[in-house]
Parts: C-alpha cells; structure tokens; sequence
C-alpha cells in the first residue's frame, strides 16, 4: 500500500520556511527535495527554510531563476538550490545540475516538472498550493525507500505519539 505522504496547511510565509528547516535538519547527504507549485506558492520560502535549518545564511537564498544554480556552503551540509523554471528539458544537459545531485549535499529543486524523466526517481515531493492569500496547502511525499526515510522522520518529529495516560484508579 502506497504512503499517502504528509498533508499540511501552512497559514503564513514564517510557517512554510520552518516545514523547509524541519526537513534540513533531518536530511542527510544525497536528499533531493521537488517543490511543485504555481508561481507565488512558496517554493523559494520553503527552500530559504532548507538553508537555515542546514545552517546556511538565509539573506543567500533567493530565487535561482536566472541563474539556474546556486550553491550554498557553510552549513551542516552544502545547498544546491536549483531554479528550472526557464529551461527547456533539452537545456538541463548544460546546467551541471547532474554534478549537484552527486556533490553530497541537499539539492532543491524547484520547478522539477521540467526536468522530465531526467528528475531523481527516489525524491520527497513537496507540493504547496494556493487555499488563501496567505495559507497554503502542503503535502510532503517520498518517492523511494531513500525519501521514505526522510518523510517517516518528519512524520516522527511532527507528529510524536503521545505517551499512554495512566489509568485512573
């Protein structure tokens, strides 16, 4: 039986950047996050989130748009925050963005419906989608065994089971 993921609300831009520090700061080396969304959904506060919960200067994170990659060092882990928005799937051999996936560090992508079937297969998938002005629906999802252990994690941590009440005597 396939996991259904995690469905969040998020109810401003502060609460979607600390879901982006929660998944830092249980990402290990070699996690792949997707942001799938429309224009203005969050994507790049989420992945602002991913930075500071790695340790990374937030004021670096910014919209790679036209820059495609940037690379972010100095924290627990190296950010590779990719932006493929303006690319053609014909275009993605030029990136270099085949060489952040292997770098060792936490790559984010944002639009990776561009990249195709060239896109990780083993993957957490995290969806945000306009409700309100300033809420947002997210649902976090793992593709594979790898990104199963970070979203079985998050889970964990977002949703620690409660202790057992004593009986009353």
């Amino acid at each position: 039986m396939a996991d259904p993921g995690i469905d969040l609300v998020s109810h401003s831009s502060l609460h979607t950047e600390r879901l982006g520090e929660r998944l830092a700061s249980l990402a290990e080396a070699g996690d792949v996050i997707a942001l799938w969304g429309e224009l203005g959904a969050g994507k790049t506060v989420l992945a602002r989130g991913v930075a500071i919960g790695l340790g990374i200067d937030e004021e670096a994170v910014t919209s790679p748009t036209f820059i495609i990659l940037h690379e972010h060092f100095g924290g627990r882990l190296p950010l590779y925050h990719l932006d493929l928005y303006r690319l053609e799937r014909s275009q993605l051999g030029s990136t270099g963005w085949e060489d952040a996936l292997d770098a060792g560090g936490v790559t984010v992508i944002e639009w990776p419906d561009r990249a195709g079937d060239d896109l990780p297969a083993d993957r957490v998938d995290v969806h945000l989608e306009h409700v309100a002005e300033t809420k947002r629906r997210v649902t976090v999802e793992a593709t594979g065994p790898r990104s199963r252990r970070l979203v079985d994690a998050l889970r964990a941590d977002a949703f620690p089971e409660k202790p057992e009440r004593p009986e009353k005597p």
